[in-house]
């Protein structure tokens, strides 16, 4: 009995010791990554300037075109992030304030996001490596039901978000393997192939969202011009209505909903493709610049 007891904790010291070891080797090989993704070109960077930042789901992504602001004189990089929330909007733009970015304006698209107050996991997986080394991510993340296990279990977030976070792309780190995410200032455009051109939102529900108050906080006490726009959709979808009802709540939330009409300047209801994002995008330059 002695025997299988020690033999016992002999095979769980390795197993934990195995866990620790791993969990250092993919944070030093995250820790030294600033080439794949929005995130980490943010998490290890110094001091930057900028006229512009944009931030936002997917339809920030596909919609701001950099190239155009850049063109007006304006420097500018858009850190959408496709598939995110205001959850990782907020803990980037405090990222960008804890390394001392100095920004002028920034762009916010807030509006089918404004309807949760979630975290995307697919996204916020990927602030996760840094999770020891930064007060303001270990802050964000403090309120959630899964911290404990998240912060002090090692390698634990390695394994639970392995799609976004695990072996596959801690080895693309290590090799240093390339991505178009930082091409064109950040601007990702969408093609003409259609995808899903009916959509209903009449299920989703504006909140007042605490994420977007938080951005709010930061812009007023950092001196940036706030820019907060809802983006435009094709017309085919129910609940349209859903963009007054956020102008209810927050009415200094720009409605651009239907400034591009016509199928032909989206790639699906939700999202333009690089045509109607270069209309939108003149016409953001015209209001604001």
């Amino acid at each position: 009995m002695k025997k299988f007891a020690r033999f016992t904790i002999l095979i769980l010291g390795i197993v934990l010791l195995s866990l620790l070891l791993l969990d250092v080797i993919y944070t030093l090989v995250y820790m030294q990554s600033s080439h794949r993704g929005k995130i980490d070109y943010v998490y290890n960077s110094k001091a930057r300037h900028y006229d512009i930042v944009i931030l936002g789901s997917s339809r920030a992504n596909n919609h701001f075109v950099t190239q155009l602001f850049e063109e007006k004189g304006l420097k500018s990089y858009n850190y959408g992030m496709s598939g995110g929330h205001l959850f990782e909007a907020s803990l980037l733009l405090k990222l960008m304030v804890e390394r001392k970015y100095a920004i002028k304006n920034l762009i916010i698209e807030t509006d089918l996001n404004l309807s949760n107050e979630h975290r995307s996991d697919g996204v916020a997986a990927k602030f996760l490596p840094y999770i020891h080394y930064s007060k303001t991510i270990e802050k964000h993340f403090s309120e959630e039901e899964d911290f404990l296990e998240l912060y002090y279990i090692p390698f634990y977030r390695y394994v639970k978000f392995d799609t976004s976070i695990g072996f596959r792309e801690m080895y693309n780190n290590l090799s240093n393997q390339p991505t178009n995410t930082l091409e064109k200032g950040g601007f990702y455009a969408l093609g003409n192939k259609k995808g899903n051109m009916k959509n209903d939102i009449t299920a989703l529900k504006p909140i007042h969202n605490k994420y977007y108050e938080e951005i709010k906080r930061i812009c007023e006490v950092h001196n940036i011009k706030l820019i907060a726009v809802m983006t435009p959709m094709c017309t085919n979808v129910k609940g349209l209505d859903y963009f007054q009802k956020v102008n209810a709540i927050y009415p200094e939330i720009h409605n651009y909903e239907n400034v591009v009409q016509g199928d032909q300047y989206f790639s699906s209801c939700g999202h333009m493709n690089e045509k109607g994002a270069r209309l939108f995008t003149a016409r953001i330059i015209k209001d604001f610049f």
